[in-house]
């Protein structure tokens, strides 16, 4: 009796300790076990997971070769080294699966630190695939040597989804640098939702041919333009912000500030595919204050692009105006219907439109409104505040929640103007002041 009594003592105190045991195992996998600094440089040639748990650091070109999928986990920081003019670059026929949550985004952003990040910290991220471009051979800007595009508009690069990217746009050669997010010849299979470029020394958005869809952008206080589009991008965009900082231009004796600039290609040319995306629900705000003298315009398209916006505000005094269809091949694109303007309300510059068929931008049918009074409009109290989060939604009963026209086929459906309705869905995942913020 005495024998069984403390074998039956041991084999409770066992069973407690390998239970407690099992859960000391879980919390240490959990919080214990510290991630690691991680430097990367060169090609990345296997299918490779980033894990949240790690830091990474990225140093010169950095390829995801043909063949390699590169996944990284939902709430990962991947900083670009300056010194190298590090970049992240997704060649054809390799994908990058980059799938954050609203809780968890992904972020690439400056290895300086807080309080000192700067435009051009590091180079940005690059994505190219195998659908059509209407230049050969189409290189990246800077970088001059990975080629893109091909004949396969469904292509597939993989998913960028609620991620943002900071403090990018480093200069390769004089006046060449690297956009936010440049897109070469990508294909409609690839995802693009919910990605926010901030602070960028070029572009925060760039597409070069393609087909790619994408949805819910952010460029935010970047240098030169925000959207731009070139040789031959028919993709559509639909929900996206440009917010400005008008203390900030790009001061290139070669370039100005736009919020849309758009070329079929350098020349102007004939080139096919032509450039003939269609935007729908964009807002282009410039925020509190005088805007520097090399702001030109909301919408700058030339050179014999074929781009459509549809439901779309301006509001900001761009020193040229809202609209210009710049140079005759733009024009008469618009005239002969390749080209579409409907549901626009632009306010607070000088000339709603700079150049264009005036008559037919002003048809009834088309609800446009080039010189909106901004006070009736139903804006946000807080719609271009200089620092922090700016009033995003429309106030209740707003025009601009049913203002807009019947969109194309392609686009969910709504008659909003702008790039908010009643939802906000910049909720969580986006940050409005980078430059302070614990990385």
């Amino acid at each position: 009796m005495k024998f069984s009594l403390k074998l039956f003592t041991f084999l409770v105190l066992a069973a407690s300790l390998t239970f407690a045991s099992c859960g000391r195992e879980e919390d240490e996998t959990e919080v214990i076990v510290p991630g690691e600094n991680l430097t990367i440089k060169g090609s990345i040639t296997s299918n490779t997971t980033w894990a949240a748990k790690n830091k990474y650091l990225l140093e010169g070109f950095v390829y995801v070769e043909a063949g390699a999928t590169l996944t990284i986990e939902p709430g990962t920081i991947i900083k670009g080294d300056k010194s190298t003019k590090a970049t992240l670059i997704i060649k054809p026929g390799a994908k990058i699966i980059a799938e954050g949550t609203s809780a968890k985004p992904i972020v690439f952003t400056s290895n300086q630190a807080k309080g000192s990040r700067n435009y051009g910290d590091w180079g940005g991220l690059v994505i190219l695939g195998k659908a059509t471009v209407n230049k050969t051979p189409a290189t990246i800007e800077g970088e001059n040597i990975s080629t893109f595009g091909g004949s396969d508009d469904n292509d597939n690069s993989g998913i960028l989804k609620y991620v943002r990217i900071e403090f990018g746009g480093i200069a390769f050669e004089t006046d060449k640098e690297i956009n936010g997010l440049t897109l070469g010849g990508v294909g409609k299979g690839t995802t693009i939702e919910y990605v926010q470029v901030s602070n960028n020394g070029d572009d925060g958005f760039e597409w070069f041919g393609g087909t790619v869809n994408a949805k819910h952008l952010i460029s935010f206080k970047n240098l030169d333009d925000d959207f731009d589009t070139d040789w031959g991008y028919s993709g559509n965009v639909q929900y996206g912000l440009a917010y400005r900082d008008p203390k900030v231009a790009d001061q290139c004796s070669c370039s100005n500030s736009n919020g849309f600039e758009s070329d079929n290609d350098s020349s102007g040319s004939d080139a096919k595919p032509q450039t003939s995306c269609k935007f729908a629900n964009i807002s282009v705000i410039i925020a509190e204050g005088t805007p520097d003298a090399k702001y030109n315009s909301a919408f700058r398209l030339r050179r014999n692009t074929a781009l459509s916006i549809y439901n779309s505000l301006a509001i900001g005094a761009f020193h040229k105006g809202g609209l210009q269809l710049e140079e005759a091949a733009a024009q008469a694109n618009f005239v002969n219907d390749k080209s579409d303007f409907r549901g626009l309300i632009l306010g607070g510059m000088t000339k709603g439109i700079v150049s264009g068929d005036e008559a037919k931008l002003n048809e009834a049918s088309r609800k446009n409104n080039f010189a909106a009074d901004i006070a009736t409009l139903g804006l946000n109290a807080n719609y271009k505040a200089a620092t922090g989060k700016p009033g995003l939604l429309p106030v209740s009963g707003s025009t601009l929640l049913t203002a807009g026209v019947t969109l194309p086929t392609g686009f969910e459906a709504n008659t909003v103007v702008g790039a908010f309705g009643t939802t906000d869905w910049t909720d969580s995942w986006t940050n409005w002041d980078p430059q302070n913020t614990d990385y």
